[in-house]
């Protein structure tokens, strides 16, 4: 791990969103949700911070607000794929660190994005995040991914399911979580070399990657590391609905 190396973060942006229109310009105490996603990131200490958007009236928005943004291809079928695009047009050396900032992340941790960027090393290319989860509802919910890792820090595997499945504590009680378990609640941030993530885009989708919906399968799938960092709090969630969009408001309104 070097945590003095640089990092480019790059937040894609997607104006369509199926349970809140237009999230990304959703207005948060005066300003747009992707400008206080990418004031919030430039707090991490990264060398530069871009929107990567499919839509003009984001990239508008980033220029009325000082935030740097490139406008790519709209057909791009994941944030991955958009993030790639614009590193490749930066021109990024393959070995720089791009660390992947969703949107509706405005209240993100600025230690977290440095911690995640700070994991990738010439043997591991990708890194993401993740924190334990104390509660059986937690371990229990498939919308709340989990992680199980190696004895170096590495995800073994992710699943919607509960792992690791604890044989003898569950099959006394599943209401309450065994003294000292305590699964692993995946964080959607990732980071990676920039050679690993124009690499990424050409990888054929793996079998199960369709089967438990997340795209992170398919890094190991084809055999690459994936180093995750283990924050010691669990982290502000993002915005996905109304009611996530009003409790970030009020916690801006209190800043």
């Amino acid at each position: 791990m070097n945590p003095t190396r640089p990092f480019t973060v790059i937040i894609p942006a997607r104006l369509a969103s199926t349970r809140l229109p237009n999230k990304p310009l959703a207005d948060i105490g005066g300003k747009p949700m992707i400008v206080r996603t990418a004031e919030r990131a430039a707090q991490s200490g990264a060398a530069q911070v871009i929107v990567a958007t499919d839509h003009a009236e984001i990239l508008a928005v980033c220029a009325r607000h000082g935030i740097a943004a490139r406008l790519t291809r709209a057909d791009h079928p994941s944030g991955t794929d958009r993030i790639a695009e614009v590193a490749a047009a930066l021109g990024l050396a393959a070995d720089a660190v791009v660390v992947n900032v969703q949107g509706d992340e405005p209240m993100i941790d600025p230690a977290l994005i440095a911690a995640t960027a700070a994991q990738i090393t010439g043997d591991v290319p990708m890194a993401t995040a993740a924190h334990a989860i104390d509660c059986a509802a937690d371990a229990f919910n498939p919308n709340v991914v989990k992680v199980v890792l190696n004895q170096a820090g590495r995800a073994l595997y992710f699943s919607r399911a509960t792992i690791p499945w604890h044989r003898d504590g569950f099959a006394q009680s599943r209401q309450d979580l065994p003294a000292g378990y305590l699964p692993l609640r995946h964080i959607g941030l990732y980071a990676y070399s920039n050679g690993f993530l124009q690499t990424y885009p050409t990888l054929t989708v793996s079998p199960l990657e369709q089967i438990e919906a997340l795209e992170q399968l398919r890094v190991l799938w084809h055999g690459y590391p994936i180093a995750v960092h283990i924050a010691a709090a669990t982290p502000a969630a993002g915005v996905d609905t109304p009611e996530d969009l009003e409790r970030v408001r009020r916690f801006f309104s209190t800043e």
